[in-house]
């Protein structure tokens, strides 16, 4: 199911599949673990690396530095442990590595899963594995279901939660007004990027214009 697909010249929209390739859920965050495959992190790379778009849109189902729990087991890619990429982070590691090593700018990351909104920035200065360039995140969630959180942030690669609109109250009704889409603009003449996270009304919660990156 992962793919990409364009929007003309400014963007370049890569869809990923983090159910289908994953190892099981584990606790044991020992050892190296995969929830894209080896095949789909190569496609990434490899795809991330001669686009000619302005901005590189990831759209991942599950988010990076969001510890989410199975019981006692990791369901998406952070293990919530400080310190070295263990378990499926050290897939992402990779992927992150070869964005920086191949001056690969613009790429910014669209997550879920979760069930309120964020935006996270990463950053090496602030991160256990410092191979990389800063990033953000922009999670959104959900669509139509209780509402619950924020989830905890894992320190591995270096993220901030600059903006979080979460409920007090656990599994809150829909109506209760936590339901969250995100909509991003370009701006065809510079190029800039404006990301709005928006509540079930439309309103926008908080809003982030980015300015593009040369190579």
């Amino acid at each position: 199911m992962y793919r990409n697909f364009r929007y003309g010249s400014r963007v370049e929209v890569f869809v990923l599949d983090m159910r289908t390739y994953r190892d099981a859920n584990t606790s044991d965050q020992t050892k190296p673990g995969h929830i894209l495959g080896d095949a789909q992190a190569r496609w990434l790379a490899e795809g991330l690396r001669p686009s000619t778009a302005t901005w590189k849109i990831v759209q991942a189902d599950m988010p990076i530095g969001l510890v989410v729990p199975d019981g006692k087991d990791i369901e998406a890619v952070a293990n919530g442990l400080p310190g070295a990429p263990g378990g499926r982070e050290t897939e992402l590691a990779w992927v992150l590595k070869q964005i920086s090593r191949h001056r690969v700018r613009n790429v910014v990351w669209l997550t879920a899963d979760v069930h309120y909104t964020a935006a996270h920035r990463y950053s090496p200065e602030r991160a256990a594995f410092q191979d990389f360039d800063p990033f953000w995140e922009f999670v959104s969630g959900p669509l139509n279901a209780g509402a619950f959180g924020p989830n905890k942030l894992d320190p591995t690669f270096g993220p901030e939660a600059v903006f979080v609109h979460a409920p007090q109250t656990q599994n809150s009704s829909p109506v209760q007004g936590f339901q969250h889409f995100g909509e991003l603009n370009v701006d065809g003449a510079s190029g800039a990027l404006t990301v709005d996270l928006r509540d079930a009304t439309g309103a926008s919660l908080w809003s982030k214009t980015l300015q593009p990156q040369r190579r």
